[in-house]
């Protein structure tokens, strides 16, 4: 595929990518299997390609993870193209997107995405990952950051400080006043050097679950009760509302006549909304709320 252009080179990466990280994440789990659904994309008779959604739903670690393929064309929606700042035009777009959350509350959910999108007159990557705990160990989240800033820094030195802020400022829960996580990094519309980019951008896919399996690993035996679920579940709720208000993906996809099933396969199985909650003044959930209203440089 080397002679080939970029975006089957990407769309042939996204693929692998999916594939060996399902492999990984099964092993991990130790107790259930992705399912895998194939569809097709045709918004309004409009629109080709298609992707796969895999599904692994009721583990020993992982209440449910999905990890989406997509490689799409359409055309941009008045609207969308606005909000893009391009031209209403054409468009293929190729990506891959992962969500796990897991069962245990001292396990945090965690979430990457990587995508290229093309135009007739324009193109660019972007993506990023980052980590939502429930239950806040510092040496968990220092070791997810140490892991990015080294994949960053064997690629540009600016990418990581530039990368983590953006990842900061990008999932906060305006209306919360609160950071969805601990952050990781974040980036979009990489369009310098594109064949440079596309070098980071596949270290960064293959470095995900070198960032997240370990931490998985130190907190499977974690001992948890039920109120600690019960904050998880509030939690969780929290990232519903950033995922349904603010995320590009979600709205990326919807706007343009996705897979419903598979956009929103993001969503935690069980969540929990309760009036006015907040945190006994001290305690370890004050704790994770602190941090997470003012963002920390961990490494």
């Amino acid at each position: 595929m080397s002679g080939a252009p970029l975006k089957d080179r990407a769309r042939e990466f996204f693929a692998e990518l999916q594939s060996s990280i399902c492999a990984e994440l099964e092993a991990a789990d130790g107790g259930a299997q992705f399912g895998e659904d194939r569809w097709t994309h045709a918004p309004g008779g409009a629109g080709g390609g298609g992707g796969i959604s895999r599904m692994l739903a009721g583990g020993k670690v992982f209440e449910k993870t999905g990890v989406n393929l997509a490689a799409v064309t359409g055309r941009l929606s008045e609207r969308l193209a606005e909000r893009l700042e391009v031209a209403q035009d054409d468009f293929f777009a190729t990506g891959i997107s992962l969500v796990a959350h897991p069962l245990s509350p001292m396990i945090p959910t965690a979430h990457m995405n990587f995508r290229y999108l093309e135009l007739p007159t324009k193109a660019w990557f972007g993506g990023g990952a980052d980590l939502t705990p429930y239950y806040l160990f510092e040496e968990d989240v220092r070791h997810f950051h140490r892991t990015w800033k080294a994949v960053c820094d064997r690629h540009d030195s600016s990418y990581h400080p530039r990368f983590k802020s953006w990842c900061d400022e990008y999932f906060f829960v305006k209306h919360r006043d609160e950071a969805r996580g601990v952050g990781g990094i974040f980036f979009d519309y990489l369009s310098d050097d594109l064949e440079r980019v596309f070098s980071f951008v596949r270290e960064a896919g293959r470095e995900f679950l070198r960032a997240y399996l370990p931490i998985v690993e130190r907190r499977r035996a974690e001992p948890w009760w039920d109120a600690q679920r019960e904050w998880q579940l509030i939690r969780r709720g929290r990232y519903v509302e950033f995922n349904l208000v603010h995320d590009r993906g979600t709205l990326f996809g919807l706007e343009t006549g996705g897979r419903t099933e598979s956009i929103l396969m993001s969503l935690p199985p069980l969540v929990r909304w309760s009036y006015d909650q907040r945190p006994t003044p001290g305690s370890r959930e004050a704790d994770l709320l602190a941090v997470l209203r003012t963002p920390r440089e961990w490494v």
